[in-house]
């Protein structure tokens, strides 16, 4: 019983954060100037992006990661390194990932990051969640009568 009310409360707070940022998730912009243009996503679904690339495409390094997500989502993203690689420290630190050294496509030293079994586990919680989530806001958003 008690865990039903937490499950609740996260819901409601999950779904307080989507409605407030709904223009941020479904890629719409403030305003008309650049700066406002560029998309933000939440921290917890950046850090799921990372894992679904890392187990998508194998090994890769932070530049390559930030590079497929950006492409993904048709440009709607636009990452700094920065971001990609707090992410990935997060991960790392949670037991989610490995990293190695390695050589990149020009023959630079790179540190590679790979999905274990930990964070396929968690990428597949985080995937059931992010979808049962969207399902609901989606269902609200269609909602018609007073506005």
């Amino acid at each position: 019983m008690a865990d039903s009310g937490i499950l609740i409360s996260k819901l409601v707070a999950n779904l307080w954060t989507l409605q407030w940022r709904k223009s941020i998730l479904l890629g719409m912009s403030k305003g008309n100037n650049e700066e406002s243009q560029k998309s933000e996503i939440p921290q917890g679904t950046f850090d799921l992006m990372v894992l679904k690339v890392l187990a998508a495409l194998g090994p890769q390094h932070g530049y390559g990661i930030a590079r497929r997500i950006e492409q993904v989502s048709e440009q709607v993203l636009q990452l700094n390194e920065g971001s990609v690689y707090t992410s990935l420290l997060r991960l790392q630190q949670r037991g989610w990932i490995a990293a190695a050294w390695g050589a990149s496509e020009n023959n630079r030293k790179a540190k590679y990051y790979s999905i274990i079994r930990s964070g396929r586990k968690q990428l597949e919680r985080e995937t059931e969640n992010w979808e049962r989530i969207a399902g609901v806001l989606g269902r609200l958003l269609r909602l018609v009568g007073q506005e």
